[in-house]
């Protein structure tokens, strides 16, 4: 995710802490990592097969080895070494070959202008204090006519519940900077000259006692969090349909995958 080249602030602490601690129950994720989810990525981009691709901000790898099985070339992008070696591990499981990680700043993508067909960037804008900067990098390095890939999960359009909800993921998980609207993510690629991109939408679902399970909150409050969740389901007050099932609180993060071509 984010790094500086400075002294790390409290932003980018908080992020590596939170992906250090996180990196190999993330990896293991079947949710986050849904083989439907990434082929809905992968189809988005129009992969062929002489394509380069990169991910930033990769993560765990899941969507870098995706690529790799229908491009000639797959990279992967982040700040956080633990992340990088539990992608190292899927390709060595899989035996892809044709996949290379870097350890790096998505603020400054330490590649040429124009290197790929295809820049991806999946869960990580609601991480970025500065994610129109990222973006514009990702756009550097992707040639004319590449293809730009954003995923993310979105808030309501409803200030009052996106408000809620971006105070409880703040509480889960303090390296998260806000969660925005779709209308905001369309106008990060329009403030990059970007044609409106195309949309598709899928839903990441939760479930209370895993989600604690897996939380590093703040303070180690899971308390508070189970509070909130809970509070949640009157009135979805999150606005992510959460709702009380088989004994537990279960609701879904709303998720898209944004795609436009550069200089269409």
């Amino acid at each position: 995710m984010p790094a500086s080249h400075n002294a790390p602030s409290a932003h980018e602490t908080a992020v590596a802490d939170q992906f250090t601690r996180q990196a190999a129950q993330f990896a293991a994720s079947h949710v986050h990592h849904s083989q439907a989810a990434l082929d809905l990525l992968v189809e988005s981009a129009g992969p062929r097969p002489e394509d380069r691709a990169l991910d930033a901000a990769c993560g765990p790898g899941s969507v870098v080895a995706a690529f790799a099985r229908r491009v000639r070339c797959a990279q992967g992008l982040d700040a956080t070494e633990a992340m990088l070696q539990e992608a190292r591990k899927l390709a060595a499981r899989e035996g892809l070959r044709n996949v290379a990680w870097h350890r790096g700043d998505i603020y400054a993508l330490p590649f040429p202008t124009g290197d790929f067909d295809i820049v991806s960037c999946r869960y990580a804008f609601h991480h970025l204090l500065q994610p129109v900067r990222a973006l514009a990098e990702m756009v550097r390095v992707c040639r004319n006519g590449g293809r730009i890939v954003v995923c993310d999960a979105f808030a309501s359009d409803d200030p009052a519940k996106a408000a809620a909800f971006n105070a409880m993921e703040r509480h889960r998980d303090p390296s998260t900077v806000e969660f925005r609207t779709l209308s905001v993510l369309r106008d990060f690629f329009a403030e990059m000259g970007l044609a409106k991109p195309a949309e598709r939408f899928y839903g990441v679902p939760a479930e209370l006692e895993r989600l604690l399970a897996m939380a590093y909150p703040v303070n180690d409050d899971r308390a508070g969090l189970r509070a909130m969740l809970e509070a949640a389901v009157d009135g979805d007050t999150m606005g992510v349909g959460a709702r009380r099932e088989d004994g537990t609180v279960r609701f879904e993060y709303p998720a898209v995958v944004l795609t436009a071509i550069k200089g269409a």
